[in-house]
């Protein structure tokens, strides 16, 4: 007995020896993206795997879109457990929950989190752009004026539809809304020129649109693109494009975001993810054709709806970022979204709590 555990000791040690990163563990990290092409860059990164190795850092496949594990320089650093979320809101409801430890949805859905007092951190954008306004294709509105018309003269609410309440599309059209006069509710028969209606997922937009529950509705592409090549809907303007001129051009949408223990305790594996991210963005960016028919394979949508997106990938926070993140941060207040410790407040105020951009500078 004594010399068959001597050996078992022996072996186990040789294996140790012959190959370190075999024997030494790695955190395990919980990761939800939602499925959309605004967060195609990391969808990318499951489908091509091995693929991006001479980027450096990359994924191998251990269970299809559930698990991967993420390499750096040949060493594996972290096992991903992968989660799909169906919106803004619900990754910042897991993140509350700690159900999850890093996450991709909308900035505004991060500012509310922390607001409520979860402790989120903005870690870098993800892209910038990519959602649009969408109309039946055979309304009668051909421009944005159009429907600013139709909004103040109609004689009942015209219903314009969302797939999240903290989603960035439906923060921005209802920031359109009160910069020109126009008022919105989401009370049943109260009196106002739009009453806005949580569609709850982005599945349920284009059957929402041809079923008549909504007059319009404003969502992150590549779903307009989708409702156009279906012949569902028309896309009556690219949000980027409302007035005044550049305003919303450039405009934060989507980020990366970490739990604060998180951040403390699997730094280099934070570090590594964000990487993962600023390398596969610039893929994307310079293989617009590959990255839109990977991602829309991944969704399952029509890669020709996924080439006509308009989005830009990006993990760089410049200064227009900031701009525009102060605009939302400015907007959800004066329209009372935040009811905790961002009330009152300017991005400047918590610009410390909410951002760390260490991993991207």
């Amino acid at each position: 007995m004594k010399k068959f555990v001597v050996l078992c000791l022996s072996v186990l040690l040789g294996l140790a020896a012959l190959s370190p990163s075999m024997a030494a563990e790695v955190p395990t990290v919980r990761v939800s993206y939602i499925f959309t092409t605004h967060h195609e860059p990391f969808m990318v990164a499951m489908s091509k795997c091995e693929g991006l190795k001479d980027q450096g850092i990359w994924l191998e496949q251990v269970v299809p879109k559930e698990k991967y594990d993420l390499f750096v320089d040949g060493e594996k650093v972290a096992r991903l457990n992968v989660v799909v979320a169906k919106s803004g809101s619900e990754t910042a409801v897991l993140f509350a929950q700690k159900h999850i430890d890093l996450g991709m949805g909308s900035l505004p859905a991060m500012m509310t989190a922390r607001d409520k007092g979860t402790p989120v951190k903005v870690l870098c954008p993800l892209h910038a752009d990519g959602i649009g306004l969408v109309v039946p294709s055979d309304s009668p509105y051909g421009s944005w004026d159009e429907f600013l018309d139709a909004l103040r003269n109609s004689d009942k609410p015209i219903k314009v539809g969302y797939h999240s309440p903290t989603s960035a599309p439906r923060i921005i059209f209802e920031s359109a809304m009160f910069d020109n006069d126009i008022s919105v509710t989401q009370k049943m028969g109260e009196d106002a020129d739009v009453f806005l209606v949580d569609l709850k997922s982005t599945s349920n937009l284009i059957p929402a649109l041809t079923s008549g529950q909504v007059d319009a509705w404003v969502g992150p592409d590549p779903f307009p693109e989708m409702a156009a090549f279906r012949g569902a809907g028309k896309v009556l303007m690219d949000l980027r494009d409302l007035p005044p001129a550049g305003k919303w051009s450039n405009f934060p949408c989507c980020v990366v975001a970490a739990r604060e223990e998180t951040i403390a305790s699997d730094g280099p594996v934070v570090k590594a993810f964000v990487d993962l991210m600023t390398k596969t963005c610039s893929w994307c960016n310079d293989n617009k054709e590959e990255a839109a028919t990977l991602g829309a394979g991944w969704i399952g949508i029509p890669a020709e709806a996924a080439k006509k997106s308009t989005i830009v990938y990006t993990t760089d926070p410049s200064e227009n970022w900031i701009t525009g993140a102060g605009v939302f941060m400015t907007y959800l207040d004066k329209m009372g979204k935040f009811k905790g410790s961002f009330a009152g407040k300017r991005l400047e105020d918590v610009q410390e709590g909410l951002f760390d951009f260490s991993f991207v500078r």
